[in-house]
């Protein structure tokens, strides 16, 4: 907890703004809507930090009162509760609400420079989730094939798209027919992290998935992978994250799988390319990052690949 006051200086809003005036709102709503989830939450954690009370929120806190004292706290607990990778995050938000503060005219310069004066967190996050076997991809894949309903066929060409190519789950759900081109395999991701574009090419086994699925979805406009009501009968619109997320569960228990996220399809894409020698800018292209420095975070490989790869190296000792 961090004391709530400054003087007599209350940090909750007595009266909330409207929307358009709130600087964390104006923020938030610069977001995509995966973005904004993950970042409202991150102020709502601060925000309950700050006041000491599980009831507050990003809305209901006066973000223009914050001073060095109070963002240099937050840091100081937000260290303790977290990995170095989720605090630089969390602040990262923490700095913009405060600069859409200062471009209200909510906050004055001087006092905006100083809250935002903090250092990034440093050190070594731990390597999270895991990486999907072969085997455990192929038991899902079978599982869909062994269903012989258009569920089943559904789910095949989500999960050869997710394994085949990294998508994120929201790049997956925004993906539309029209994206998919058939002459070169390549889907157009049109809502990537930050609305940046890419082009993504799905192997072989990825197609034949793909194309078994639009046999039976046919070629209406709208979204790629689609949700199947009762009946069978498919319905042109986008599923959610969370459908995806119950879809794979689902798949995953039924397949005997151990647990796994969405992202470890992506974290199992990137690791696999790396490891056929694809080299990390390539890599980090195929899977939307801005940096090859994030592309190397999701490398899972294990330190037995790192000590057959030295077993390349010639050293003539002797000879």
């Amino acid at each position: 907890m961090v004391e709530n006051t400054t003087g007599l200086v209350n940090l909750v809003l007595a009266t909330p703004p409207p929307l358009t005036l709130h600087p964390a709102a104006v923020y938030l709503s610069s977001l995509t809507s995966t973005s904004r989830r993950t970042m409202a939450k991150a102020l709502n954690v601060m925000a309950r930090i700050l006041t000491g009370t599980p009831q507050t929120d990003a809305l209901s806190l006066d973000w223009s009162k914050l001073r060095y004292q109070h963002t240099a706290a937050i840091r100081a607990v937000l260290m303790e509760q977290y990995s170095p990778a989720t605090v630089n995050r969390m602040l990262c938000a923490l700095r913009r609400v405060l600069l859409e503060a200062l471009r209200l005219g909510l906050i004055s310069a001087d006092d905006y420079a100083t809250a935002v004066d903090l250092g990034r967190v440093r050190g070594d996050s731990p390597l999270r989730g895991r990486l999907l076997k072969p085997t455990e991809v192929a038991a899902l894949l079978s599982d869909c094939k062994n269903d012989q309903t258009l569920i089943g066929i559904r789910d095949a060409a989500l999960i050869a798209i997710l394994i085949g190519t990294g998508l994120r789950r929201s790049e997956l759900v925004a993906l539309d027919i029209k994206d998919y081109h058939t002459e070169d395999s390549s889907l157009l991701v049109r809502k990537g992290k930050g609305r940046k574009s890419r082009t993504v090419y799905l192997p072989p086994g990825a197609v034949a998935a793909l194309n078994d699925w639009l046999d039976v979805r046919t070629h209406q406009p709208g979204a790629l992978i689609c949700p199947v009501r009762r009946g069978g009968h498919v319905h042109i619109q986008p599923l959610t994250d969370q459908a995806v997320m119950n879809i794979l569960r689902k798949r995953a228990l039924s397949a005997l799988v151990p647990s796994f996220s969405p992202h470890d399809f992506r974290r199992t894409f990137i690791t696999n390319l790396l490891s056929a020698g694809a080299d990390v800018l390539t890599v980090s292209r195929l899977a939307g990052h801005a940096d090859p420095a994030t592309t190397q975070k999701y490398d899972l490989r294990s330190e037995e690949s790192k000590r057959q790869a030295v077993q390349l190296l010639h050293v003539p000792y002797g000879e």
